[in-house]
């Protein structure tokens, strides 16, 4: 995984900063409810094309030599690592009937979550009026 670069993780710092207090809340209260219509979409489409998809990340470390010039103008050869990562996406055998299953298990997780979220979603409006 790459390191996130100082000025990307200052802007979305700013950018979250701009979120008002009852923004802040209402996404708070919806995100159960997020990452659960998140997991349906993955095992919808798992069952539709009957395996899964992994995502794994490979690593490869070039060692190699670098120039580096001294104050007094010599060139000195340096050890030096290039990193470089790539995303690999795989097919998976999965369980049609445990994904089934699973896919069950998210639809009645989500219909329970949707009256949760509203209530919270009210509560965060009556809280934190604009």
């Amino acid at each position: 995984m790459r390191p996130i670069p100082a000025f990307a993780l200052l802007a979305t710092l700013a950018l979250a900063a701009c979120e008002t207090p009852q923004q802040s809340c209402l996404s708070g209260a919806s995100r159960d409810l997020r990452v659960v219509e998140s997991l349906i979409r993955e095992t919808q489409g798992n069952l539709q094309r009957g395996y899964a998809i992994e995502e794994e990340q490979i690593v490869d470390v070039d060692r190699s030599f670098c120039r580096v010039e001294r104050e007094d103008g010599d060139i000195d050869l340096v050890p030096c690592d290039r990193t470089e990562v790539e995303n690999v996406r795989r097919p998976v055998a999965i369980d049609l009937r445990a994904e089934q299953a699973k896919l069950d298990g998210l639809l009645e997780r989500r219909a329970a979550l949707t009256s949760q979220t509203a209530a919270r979603q009210q509560a965060c409006l009556a809280t934190y009026p604009e």
